[in-house]
């Protein structure tokens, strides 16, 4: 059976195999994509969504640039397809950190700066828990700009894909040491819904 391209929400397409279920397609994919807001997609631009059976050790999700656009290829593995939707956000979320304006970046950094003094030691998902926890590991590592970078891709990426979990369905807020608390949760994705808002029949908040 061929790959085929099949047409997703905002003019975007995925590469269909013959591994890549339709559930997955129909439950997740689909609405998840369709939940983004036009804004952010545009600021993305056109997007090639491909999943790939294949394993690499330590990637889960990639993206790359071309004069076409972005192609973004998801490992699937063992993984759940709720949690291979997430991914894709993920990915994307990576690939908008490249594109947020100076001043978005200012706005962000001040909010993580915010956390930071208030002593938020959880974070958004597991990996910018990571990068957070590897950040504050030692005084040489606070001061690494590298190592600043690294966590506040993680952080936005995390961010701007729970954004779009909220919207694509409702969400359950994880509580505990390693997760945000509601306060700054709240905090981070009205601050990405204001650059990018809903679009119509769908809403961040139920109230």
């Amino acid at each position: 059976m061929r790959s085929r391209l099949v047409r997703l929400a905002h003019g975007w397409t995925l590469l269909s195999s013959p591994f890549l279920s339709e559930s997955l397609l129909r439950e997740f994919i689909r609405p998840a994509v369709r939940a983004m807001p036009s804004s952010m997609a545009l600021r993305l631009g056109l997007c090639q969504i491909s999943f790939s059976a294949e394993t690499d050790p330590g990637v889960s999700s990639r993206w790359t640039e071309t004069d076409a656009g972005l192609e973004v290829e998801v490992m699937t593995g063992e993984s759940p397809e709720h949690d291979l939707a997430m991914e894709l956000l993920v990915c994307l979320g990576q690939a908008l950190w490249e594109r947020l304006s100076e001043a978005e970046f200012q706005e962000y950094w001040l909010l993580l700066a915010r956390e930071m003094r208030d002593g938020i030691k959880g974070e958004i998902d597991e990996l910018a828990l990571q990068q957070k926890r590897c950040l504050l590991a030692s005084p040489l590592l606070a001061r690494s700009s590298r190592q600043l970078a690294r966590y506040g891709r993680a952080s936005f990426a995390g961010t701007a894909a729970e954004y779009v979990h909220c919207l694509w369905h409702d969400v359950t807020a994880r509580t505990g040491p390693d997760y945000l608390p509601a306060q700054q949760l709240r905090r981070r994705l009205e601050l990405v819904a204001g650059w990018f808002p809903p679009d119509r029949g769908y809403r961040l908040f139920a109230n």
